[in-house]
Parts: structure tokens; C-alpha cells; sequence
């Protein structure tokens, strides 16, 4: 039985768990945790008092904390601009001929058509899911272009042989090239629209037997490594949006590390939306061979138009025995203006698959930009001794909304995962988690580790958390806990006193509620990310 909750506005939280066996203990005031062995079933519901007024000492500091509040999170998107570069695109709509087109412009074999032909009847036979907390305009895939790339594209091995305007998208978007050279232990593969402009570093990657490259010059290059993996994580008939992508998908990144390898730099992949009529379906595919490691961040941006487009993208993880692979995600998607008008539908499928012994799968992910969020990167622990780890942050001001989350699938032996979740809602947006942990028969003495913290900032925010644990082992332990807390005048008086700006107050708040994840994201990134919370944030509690 699926386990939800439900969070009011206001803080402190009560909760209601309702168990077939076992204990469920409280904390004082706003935390619950619920700790199980054997089969469960939870159902638990946060609830608040009415939001207390302030101090009659302080009404006109409450007025100047509201005003100065509503200022956090009005902050301009700064990589909202459009690029002027000339530029290929197919008709729009979606059809078997749209599938065909696109396949022959990337030269593909007659395997990789097949594969999408296959993918694109079967996502005729399904229907848009509804289940979730977003509420949004249906999609018209008619009205989308599912192919543009820039006229020019030369062979490209590293940034300096990319166009000038170009290069140019890059600088404004905070990656100039002479910070790639200075960050020299990033490779980057640089995909516009549909297409990858470059990818730095692959010789030096190559040299100790790392394949890293866009995805389209994988399927000609190693067309054999790449059938082989393609598919058997998400496969085209997983959902909806996952068929759509294995159809159109148009670029990417690969990666393959050999066995006994550790990649000797950070790989990254920055996905930039230019064209206005054009959706972004890319395809990762990272393959870790035996006792191999990797680290893989991803980054994303688009240009404020009024409209909205269509981001549904599908990421693949392989792990074998012994390997690790930590995928990091700065999520950065245009979020619309403040009424809600325009910014990105964001509906992705992450999922990773620790085959053998002792394999390991970390998702670390930031969210803070498009308008609809809806992805839940997920583990599935097949090999024993194998572990999973979700760390997340999403953050969602004005009209946003977010329902995000993860899976851990435990089959394993001695198996473990571990999730710790951080919302963040201000404005009036929402923002939801949605879990799933499952230890099926054969996952004896399995763990698990959750933890999800709501913060509110300001008093039309909501938080939702629906978590659901399915215990199908005797010997198999889950151990959740979740808190719904406010950012509120009495906070900021306090830092007030001490001579603390309201900014500078709610930073300090963020980043220590945020702790637990940003320390596991890779030390170059570390610093970027806790500017871009502040920067999001500006302007907008209150």
C-alpha cells in the first residue's frame, strides 16, 4: 500500500502513520520518523496550525521583512537570451516520416531505425499519464520541430574550432573557453538544440581507454557497445515520454569506461534549447565496466520565450561489478516569468542499474529552473552488496511546479540505499516529492535510508510528500523521516538583531538546509551551484 502525505502551508507538522506492525516514534513539534522491519504499509498526513501572528513589538519589521522578502525571488534569468546563428530545422509535426528524417540526417544504420520505428508504434498504442501533482496545458506534439542543428557543422574535436557565435552562446552562458581550459580536468560535450557542436578532452580520455562522445557519433563509431546497452536500462515502452524519446531522440553523450579504469577527469554535457519551435529529447548512455569509475555532471539552460517547449529526455546507467557512477545534475531550465507564462516542461527518465557485486549508482541533482519538473532518477539494485544513493535539492519560486523524486529497487542481497530530499517552495509554486522504496523477496537484510525535508518561504507555497515502501523481505529494514519547516518573520527578526540583511539571513538558512546534498556534488561544481540558489532565490520570499 502506497504511503502518502500531504503538507499544509504552515509548520509545525503532525503526523498520522497508520502500520500493520510496528512502532512509529515523534519528534518534538516538526519532525516524524517511521522505522520498520518486515512488511509495511504507511499512510501519513502533515498538517499545520494556523501561522501565528507577529510580535506586536515588531509590525512595521514585518512589513520591511515582507517587502524585503518579495525582493529575494525576482531576480532576472540571466541565460535568457536568444543566439543569432544560422540554422537547419525539419517541418514540424510527428510522424513516421518525422522518425525516418531524422534518422538519415544523423546517417544512422539500419538497426538504430529499426530501434525507433519499433519505439514510435508502440508510443502510438499509450496515452499522456495524469497522475501527478503538475497541472499544465496538454502538449501538442503536433506543433513541435523535433530536428534543428546549426547549417555549419564541421568535424569538431575541442571548443576552439567551433563557430564564433557559437562560442559566443558559450561565454554568456558563464563558459568561456578559457574556463574550460582553466577547469583542464572537465571534459565537456556541448549540445545545441539537436546537435553536439564538440566534445574536449577525448584523446586525453581515449589514451586510458574512456569512450566519451555525443551519442550520434557512438552509433556509427561503436555501433556494437551501444545496441548492446541502448534500451536495456529504460526500454522504449517504459512511459510515455520514454517512447517519445527513444523515437525522436536526436543527440547526447556516451560514455564507456573500461574495466579497472578510473576516468581521469570529471565528463560533463551542457544541453542549451536556442530555437523557440524546437523540443530537446537527448539521450545519455554511460556504461561503467567492471571496477570502473566515473563522475558525470549535466547542465542545462534555454531562452526565456513566452511560450512553452518540451525537454524529454532519457538517461541510462550501467554499472557492473565493483564499478561506481555519480551523476550530478545543475538543472537550469528556464522557469517562466512570474505569472507563469512561458518556460520548459521538463519530463525526464533517469534510471541506473547496478548489475554486479558490490556496484555503486549515486544521483545528486539541484533543481531550480522550468516551469513543470517531472522526473524520479532511480536505482535498481540487482547485484548484492550493491548501493544506491538520491541526494536532491529542488527548488520552485513563482509558478513552478515540481514533481520530483526517486526509486530504489532493491533485489540484492545485503543490498543499501539512501535518500536524502530537500524542497524548497516560494512564490506560489508546488512542489512534490514522490518515492518509491521496494525490497522485493530475495533482498535479504536490504536497507534503506530516507529523509525528506519541506521548507516553505512565504505563506502561498505548498510542499507535498507521498513516499511509499513496499517490504517484501522479513529481514529487510526502511528508516524514513520527514519535516515540513518555514522561513517566517521570527527567523529574520532574529538575524535582524545581529545585524544580518534579510538576503545574507535567508542564504545562511538555505545553505544549511541544503548541507546534506550540495557537499556531495563534485568540488568544481560546489561553489556555482550555492550562487545560482542565492541568485535564484533573490528577490522572491515574502
Amino acid at each position: 500500500m502506497a504511503a502518502a502525505s500531504s503538507t499544509s502551508l504552515l509548520s509545525p507538522c503532525a503526523l498520522t502513520a497508520r502500520l500493520g506492525v510496528g512502532h512509529a516514534s515523534y519528534g518534538p513539534g516538526r519532525r516524524a520518523s517511521v522505522r520498520r522491519r518486515g512488511r509495511l504499509s504507511v499512510v501519513a498526513v502533515q498538517t499545520g496550525p494556523q501561522k501565528p501572528s507577529p510580535s506586536s513589538s515588531q509590525p512595521a519589521a514585518a512589513e520591511d521583512e515582507a517587502d524585503a522578502l518579495q525582493k529575494l525571488l525576482k531576480q532576472e534569468y540571466k541565460y535568457g537570451f536568444v543566439s543569432d546563428f544560422e540554422s537547419f530545422s525539419i517541418p514540424k509535426g510527428l510522424s513516421e516520416a518525422t522518425v525516418r528524417r531524422i534518422s538519415e540526417l544523423k546517417a544512422e544504420p539500419a538497426w538504430m531505425l529499426d530501434f525507433r520505428l519499433a519505439a514510435y508504434r508502440r508510443f502510438l498504442t499509450m496515452v499522456e499519464p495524469t497522475w501527478s501533482d503538475n497541472e499544465y496545458a496538454p502538449v501538442d506534439l503536433q506543433s513541435i520541430c523535433y530536428y534543428s542543428a546549426p547549417k555549419t557543422k564541421p568535424k569538431l574535436n575541442s571548443l576552439d574550432e567551433v563557430d564564433p557565435e557559437l562560442l559566443k552562446t558559450f561565454d554568456r552562458l558563464g563558459i568561456p573557453l578559457t574556463e574550460q581550459k582553466r577547469l583542464a580536468n572537465v571534459a565537456v560535450d556541448a549540445v545545441i538544440d539537436s546537435t553536439s557542436i564538440a566534445t574536449t578532452h577525448r584523446e586525453a580520455l581515449m589514451a586510458k581507454g574512456v569512450i566519451f562522445c555525443s551519442i550520434s557519433e557512438a552509433i556509427r563509431e561503436y555501433p556494437d557497445l551501444v545496441r548492446r546497452y541502448l534500451g536495456s536500462i529504460v526500454p522504449p515502452g517504459d512511459n510515455y515520454y520514454a517512447a517519445l524519446n527513444s523515437a525522436v531522440f536526436s543527440d547526447g553523450s556516451f560514455c564507456y569506461v573500461p574495466k579497472d579504469t578510473v576516468c581521469p577527469m570529471e565528463i560533463s554535457t551542457y544541453f542549451r534549447i536556442n530555437d523557440k519551435e524546437t523540443g530537446q529529447f537527448e539521450r545519455t548512455l554511460i556504461v561503467a565496466d567492471e571496477r570502473s569509475t566515473v563522475s558525470y555532471l549535466e547542465g542545462c539552460t534555454a531562452p526565456a520565450y513566452d511560450s512553452n517547449q518540451l525537454h524529454a529526455a532519457v538517461v541510462e546507467l550501467v554499472c557492473e561489478e565493483g564499478a561506481e557512477i555519480k551523476y550530478s545534475t545543475v538543472q537550469n531550465w528556464y522557469s517562466g516569468n512570474e505569472e507563469g507564462k512561458g518556460g520548459i516542461y521538463n519530463f525526464v527518465t533517469k534510471r541506473g542499474r547496478c548489475k554486479g557485486r558490490g556496484s555503486k549508482i549515486s544521483w545528486t541533482q539541484v533543481e531550480t529552473g522550468s516551469a513543470i519538473t517531472w522526473k524520479y532518477p532511480s536505482v535498481e539494485l540487482v547485484g548484492d552488496d550493491t548501493v544506491g544513493e538520491f541526494y536532491s535539492v529542488a527548488l520552485t519560486k513563482d509558478c513552478q511546479q515540481a514533481d520530483t523524486g526517486t526509486k530504489m529497487i532493491h533485489k540484492g542481497k545485503n543490498s543499501r540505499s539512501r535518500i536524502i530530499s530537500k524542497g524548497i517552495s516560494a512564490g506560489k509554486s508546488r512542489n512534490c516529492y514522490r518515492g518509491l522504496v521496494q525490497m522485493n523477496s530475495g533482498a535479504e537484510n536490504a536497507y534503506n535510508s530516507s529523509q525528506c525535508d519541506s521548507l516553505l518561504i512565504g505563506d502561498n507555497a505548498a510542499a507535498n510528500t507521498y513516499p511509499t515502501i513496499q517490504v517484501g523481505c522479513t529481514s529487510g529494514r526502511v528508516e524514513h523521516e520527514a519535516s515540513t519547516s518555514k522561513i517566517g518573520e521570527d527567523q529574520l527578526f532574529y538575524f535582524q538583531q545581529r545585524g544580518v540583511d534579510h538576503e545574507k539571513a535567508v542564504a545562511a538558512m538555505i545553505g544549511g538546509f541544503c548541507r546534506a546534498v550540495f557537499e556531495h556534488l563534485p568540488y568544481e561544481f560546489a561553489q556555482e551551484v550555492d550562487a545560482l540558489m542565492n541568485l535564484k532565490l533573490e528577490g522572491s520570499v515574502g
